[in-house]
């Protein structure tokens, strides 16, 4: 068998000069923790947890107050008073001279819905309106004290000691009254205090208008009967 006659050749970084020279690969650096060390990260977690405890806690109890907090203002928030116009009537409307013996009758209905909330009435005054003119006021009812979710009949007569009537206006009845409709307005204006639990609200002013119609006869339509009467402050 032949014997090869090549010598092996070994090349050196010298023969190549322009090859990088390898760099070492550096080394993890093993840090060794003291005892305090792990101690102080062991309070550190802890006091975060309890941060977070003590967080969760106080928001849960804000949320807890504020849902209470909530319910109770939505039963004992008041509620204004519901009006309803049941009866009105003026006899003597057919009658040409009806004027000197004018006289004019009505009854509301005024409904407490508050079902823990009582309302102190301190004046009430009625006013009756036509085409937006007054032709007569008195005063309705003395003090009174409404029990929650109670109803309190208000009825009056208005005569010729409190009509403003005459000759003229009611020529203007007569000429309505021909037409099959007569339309009044009727306001009351009361000053009411809500007394909630214990304490007591301050004065408000409260106003009811009643537009109703009565026939040809005086009473009350039957489409006007028993409407709701709109109610503000002021």
């Amino acid at each position: 068998m032949a014997r090869s006659d090549r010598l092996p050749i070994r090349y050196t970084l010298q023969d190549y000069p322009n090859q990088p020279t390898p760099q070492p690969q550096p080394q993890p650096i093993k840090r060794h923790h003291t005892a305090r060390y792990y101690a102080h990260r062991v309070r550190e977690s802890l006091t975060n947890r309890v941060i977070k405890i003590l967080c969760t806690i106080f928001l849960s109890l804000l949320l807890f107050v504020g849902i209470v907090l909530f319910i109770l203002w939505l039963s004992l928030r008041p509620h204004r008073p519901r009006f309803h116009i049941v009866d009105f009537n003026v006899p003597g409307l057919s009658q040409p001279s009806g004027f000197e013996n004018a006289q004019i009758t009505f009854n509301v209905t005024d409904r407490n819905s508050n079902p823990h909330i009582g309302i102190y009435y301190d004046s009430m005054v009625g006013s009756v309106f036509y085409k937006d003119q007054q032709i007569g006021s008195a005063p309705l009812m003395d003090p009174f004290y409404q029990e929650p979710k109670t109803t309190t009949i208000v009825y009056s007569t208005f005569g010729a000691a409190t009509l403003t009537v005459n000759s003229n206006r009611w020529k203007e009845f007569m000429d309505a009254r021909q037409q099959g409709t007569v339309i009044f307005r009727l306001e009351i204006t009361s000053v009411i205090r809500f007394k909630v639990t214990t304490w007591d609200t301050k004065h408000h002013k409260m106003h009811v208008n009643c537009d109703v119609a009565v026939g040809p006869d005086g009473t009350i339509l039957p489409t006007w009967k028993n409407k709701k009467c709109p109610v503000y402050f002021s």
